[in-house]
């Protein structure tokens, strides 16, 4: 009881409401969107047969838990509000924990919002034509030649859910996890019955035999680069690489826990735990999910899916005339539990970025209900903004999403942080040998070290075959250099004001 009521007064007043189960709710929760529902459709192009898709889900699978199981002894050693960025911070300088919170609030958290929010309107569509994306009540705008301004109502709807949840957490850490427990069971309840009915209710001999009469025979596929093909050894190299892309963007998000350490009752056991626990859910799901893909259709009923709506498909096989409904009551569920998960947890990293001076002063206060408030509104606000602007490209005619685009470029970027931040675990084992490890990571030094060797791998092919969305990213990363100059000489001048 001790520990327990110093932990309520720890980060000023936050409370510490989260057990093991609503941990594990928030990492599952926030991993779970609309991605496992579609990216298996371009990784099935890019590699050309199933036996290497489903590899490529069990690399992606591997990679995950070894990264959140190496998280897990830095979020023993520190279980603080800010997580990853305090991790960095304490690993190499608070320049590195600044890049990536710069990043994080800029594209990585509000642009999946932004995205997971759009996914959550399109599906509503499903039941409801009117929400679309081309039914505008503002027709876009042209700010420049590339860039438009619009409100469609597929815009208007995603934007509501985003300020509700906003709202809703803003209210205090129960009503958030009340919600994310809610709809993480019933998001896991509902990719289970569609998996269930792939595997039960779907299979048919045809796309078993077309599947897996030769697993590895590369067929169908669009070459990543024109003189590669994933029929020859490193081409399939390059094409494993570039998939990841899909698979871990899909599996992304199960860090956020580490933001809310500081609502944790117990964080030295539950954060690692929880970190455990529900990225084994969500790969052990998502393996399950492409198999029954697998079952149901042939690879080029994967490959070829309207819309890349692979489950979509899948469902559509089994049921032709209800197919298209279930599916999107599924993902209407899954999709507005993962925007509550994320926008609960990422405003927690902008707290701590800002109680170090390094983001805006308001950020940094709890409101009455011992929530960031501010951050929550701040981090609401900047992602309405960047669902509002559209890409336009003028030689097709065709509208975009800035968020999108930006998100593309910060897969890579998002990439070293995950790097970076489990380098730190070998860092902090030399700096502070000393320091109490309640969980060491599991596997040390080769588990943390494969997933460095492996992701550094996968940065090298994306840098070398994908620069046009890799470097981009590098650039909104550095931008945050002179930004946290700023912040930095900001907080020197009010501390001297105040001596």
């Amino acid at each position: 009881m001790a520990t327990e009521r110093a932990a309520k007064t720890q980060n000023g007043e936050f409370r510490r409401g989260l057990g093991l189960f609503d941990s594990t709710m928030l990492v599952a929760g926030s991993m779970i969107g609309s991605g496992i529902f579609i990216v298996s459709a371009e990784m099935g192009r890019e590699l050309g047969s199933a036996g290497w898709l489903l590899v490529s889900w069990l690399v992606t699978g591997a990679l995950t838990l070894a990264a959140a199981l190496s998280y897990g002894e830095l979020a023993a050693m520190m279980p603080r509000a800010g997580g990853q960025y305090v991790y960095l911070r304490e690993s190499f300088s608070p320049l590195w924990g600044f890049l990536y919170g710069w990043t994080l609030f800029l594209v990585i958290q509000t642009g999946t919002i932004a995205a997971v929010g759009i996914g959550f309107a399109r599906y509503l569509g499903v039941w409801w034509p009117r929400i679309s994306e081309s039914n505008y009540l503002i027709a876009p705008i042209h700010v420049s030649r590339g860039y438009a301004i619009s409100l469609s109502t597929a815009q208007l709807v995603s934007a509501l859910v985003i300020l509700l949840l906003t709202w809703t957490n803003a209210r205090g850490i129960q009503y958030g996890k009340s919600v994310q427990n809610v709809f993480t069971c019933a998001k896991i309840g509902a990719l289970a019955g569609v998996i269930g009915i792939g595997l039960f209710g779907g299979g048919n001999s045809e796309a078993l035999r077309a599947n897996f009469a030769h697993p590895f025979t590369a067929a169908g596929y669009t070459p990543v680069v024109a003189s590669l093909t994933p029929e020859t050894g490193f081409g399939l190299l390059v094409a494993m690489c570039v998939a990841q892309i899909g698979s871990l963007f899909s599996a992304d998000a199960w860090n956020n826990i580490t933001f809310t350490a500081g609502e944790v009752r117990n964080p030295r056991r539950d954060v690692p735990l929880s970190l455990a626990l529900g990225t084994f859910i969500v790969i052990g799901l998502y393996t399950l999910a492409n198999v029954a893909y697998l079952v149901v259709l042939p690879l080029s009923g994967v490959q070829h899916a309207v819309s890349d709506r692979v489950a979509g498909a899948m469902l559509a096989a089994v049921f032709p005339s209800a197919g298209a409904r279930l599916m999107a009551i599924a993902i209407l569920i899954s999709t507005f539990g993962c925007v509550n998960g994320m926008v609960l947890a990422g405003a927690r990293a902008y707290y701590a970025m800002a109680r170090d001076g390094l983001f805006f002063r308001g950020a940094a206060r709890l409101n009455q209900a011992h929530v960031p408030g501010f951050a929550l509104v701040l981090q609401g606000v900047w992602t309405v903004f960047l669902m509002l602007i559209r890409t336009f490209d003028p030689s097709t005619g065709q509208f975009g999403n800035l968020y999108s685009n930006l998100l593309d470029y910060v897969i890579s970027a998002a990439l070293i942080f995950y790097i970076l931040t489990i380098a730190g675990v070998f860092v902090l084992r030399y700096r502070a040998p000393s320091v109490e490890r309640p969980y060491r990571a599991f596997g040390y030094p080769i588990v943390p070290g494969l997933y460095i060797a492996a992701a550094c791998i996968i940065l090298v092919i994306l840098f070398r075959y994908r620069a046009s969305t890799t470097f981009p990213g590098l650039v909104i990363v550095l931008i945050g250099v002179p930004v946290f100059v700023a912040f930095r000489a900001r907080a020197r001048r009010i501390s001297g004001n105040a001596g």
